[in-house]
């Protein structure tokens, strides 16, 4: 049985109920292990990630500027984010690239959500921007 880490709950303030009711219940029995890596996100951090591969290093990684096309990262007229992003957490540490282990908790929150019929879309569906280790609601 795993429990969400200090981080992770942390990364969690702030976010629906719902969503977090989701990622709560799927650590308890979830196949591997994983960490919350980011919840809310502010206007200053979307902006800095709609930057990269366009006017900062690094690849296209988001279309929501922060401002106009607001993520789902950031907090709505309900005072909640309604999005995660999560990954493995194997051998102590978080793993960015261990995709079988991430699309298996995947398969495993998705099957939580529609047990707790709380509706979310996961980011690795996704054609562009394909986004594994993002959750969110619908």
């Amino acid at each position: 049985m795993a429990i969400l880490g200090k981080r992770s709950v942390q990364n969690l303030v702030g976010v629906h109920p719902n969503l977090v009711k989701v990622i709560k219940t799927a650590i308890v029995n979830t196949p591997y292990d994983f960490t919350v890596v980011e919840g809310v996100r502010t206007q200053a951090r979307q902006m800095m990630l709609y930057a990269q591969g366009r006017t900062a290093k690094g690849d296209i990684v988001t279309f929501a500027d922060g401002v106009k096309n607001k993520s789902n990262h950031q907090v709505k007229s309900d005072g909640y984010g309604h999005a995660v992003d999560i990954y493995p957490y194997i051998n102590g540490k978080v793993d960015f690239n261990n995709a079988i282990a991430l699309k298996t908790i995947a398969s495993h929150i998705k099957s939580v959500a529609k047990q707790l019929n709380i509706g979310i879309t996961w980011g690795g569906d996704w054609k562009k921007p394909f986004d594994p280790p993002h959750f969110q609601l619908k």
